[in-house]
């Protein structure tokens, strides 16, 4: 599951990325009338794992759109069952990629929406609410922020490379992966942690990271995030030799990739 360049013709992709973007706008407008509101707080595998009754409201909100718009498609989101479907076409929704930040009121959280075609990611949008980006792309189409075409990250070499990543919930698989930043950090230029996959992921396709890796995500926080950094030129990743995945996701700019990414595999970081 995921963008290796080949396209199939229906639906258009360009119809179903503007789908995404319709409901990416819809649930940033939600998003952003119920911010200031006394959310209820719960937490799902682990105490730092944390969803809101508003990231439980989007998500309906996009479902009920979706099983309007497009009934037969399937649908795999982060807070409620999966939909199964018969079009061919699956929708993978994240309504808050970045709930802490959210729940803090930090601005780095976003809307997440791709869709998968016989398999292959061909359109997704990711939105800040706060910010008021929109970030989409569709397979073979390129990736915008707008209007504006992006085109992936600057030509710089490791030592030099501001990298993005992020941790999971599980204490034991931070500590591990804390350990592979540790080695990391000497051998490049610095490391951010934004605290949004599908934000680390247009921040590569804009040029504002020069990479990003990450462990243990699920199809959800980086589909469209993934789609979009293809799309503007970066090179994508899961690691010897595998696709994007939960096992790893990897994008850096490709004068930076093949050292990059073989310096992970070094360090073991789709092992953690």
């Amino acid at each position: 599951m995921w963008c290796d360049g080949s396209v199939t013709p229906l639906p258009p992709t360009t119809t179903l990325t503007e789908l995404a973007t319709q409901l990416a706008l819809g649930a940033g407008e939600l998003i952003r009338t119920h911010r200031h509101d006394h959310f209820a707080i719960d937490t799902k595998s682990t105490p730092t794992d944390v969803v809101t009754e508003v990231d439980r409201t989007v998500e309906a909100y996009i479902r009920g759109e979706l099983a309007r718009q497009r009934p037969d498609d399937a649908v795999v989101g982060e807070e409620a069952d999966d939909r199964e479907g018969t079009s061919g076409v699956r929708w993978f929704v994240d309504p808050i990629d970045g709930t802490v930040n959210f729940v803090l009121g930090l601005p780095q959280y976003a809307v997440s929406i791709a869709a998968e075609l016989d398999g292959r990611i061909v359109a997704g949008c990711v939105h800040n609410p706060i910010s008021g980006e929109l970030f989409h792309a569709s397979l073979g189409g390129g990736a915008f922020a707008g209007d504006e075409r992006l085109g992936g990250p600057r030509q710089v070499a490791l030592a030099r490379a501001v990298v993005g990543t992020g941790f999971g919930y599980d204490a034991a698989r931070r500590a591990r992966q804390v350990a592979v930043v540790a080695t990391l950090l000497p051998r490049i230029g610095d490391i951010r942690r934004i605290g949004s996959a599908a934000l680390d992921l247009c921040a590569v396709a804009a040029g504002r990271l020069d990479a990003y890796f990450e462990v243990g995500l699920n199809p959800w926080d980086w589909s469209a995030g993934v789609l979009i950094a293809s799309e503007a030129g970066a090179t994508v990743s899961g690691l010897r030799g595998r696709p994007p995945s939960g096992t790893m996701t990897a994008v850096a700019g490709p004068g930076l990739a093949p050292e990059l990414f073989a310096l992970l595999e070094e360090l073991g970081a789709d092992d953690v």
